[in-house]
């Protein structure tokens, strides 16, 4: 990946951890923009995002996040200087999920300090 477009993406991933709090749309829960990709040709980003909630609340805040994706390209044409402003698409990100899955896996399999403590 080039070094123009690795920043593009991070100002991108940027504007948009801004903008998104900002959304009036009671769809959207809390989010977190893990990620930005942005197509050769910056014609198009896909935004991975991360949210906290059920399916069905993950399913109404992507619902959300794609209704607002013109006032969110407008934020970015605002905030960057591109030629081209890309079109966003919201994909969902499961890699906080599994990490705090894998996180209380590992909290379960782990010894508890305070058990060692009163075997010696």
């Amino acid at each position: 990946m080039s070094d123009r477009k690795r920043r593009v993406n991070e100002a991108i991933r940027q504007v948009l951890s801004d903008t998104i709090p900002t959304l009036k749309d009671p769809r959207i829960g809390f989010v977190t923009v893990t990620g930005v990709e942005v197509a050769t040709g910056f014609a198009h980003a896909t935004v991975y995002v991360s949210v906290f909630g059920t399916e069905e609340q993950r399913e109404r805040t992507l619902e959300g996040l794609k209704a607002a994706h013109g006032v969110m390209q407008a934020q970015i044409a605002r905030a960057l200087r591109l030629r081209r402003t890309p079109v966003l698409s919201f994909q969902y990100d499961p890699t906080v999920e599994q990490g705090v899955r894998l996180g209380k896996m590992i909290d379960e399999l782990a010894p508890d300090p305070a058990d060692d403590s009163e075997q010696r």
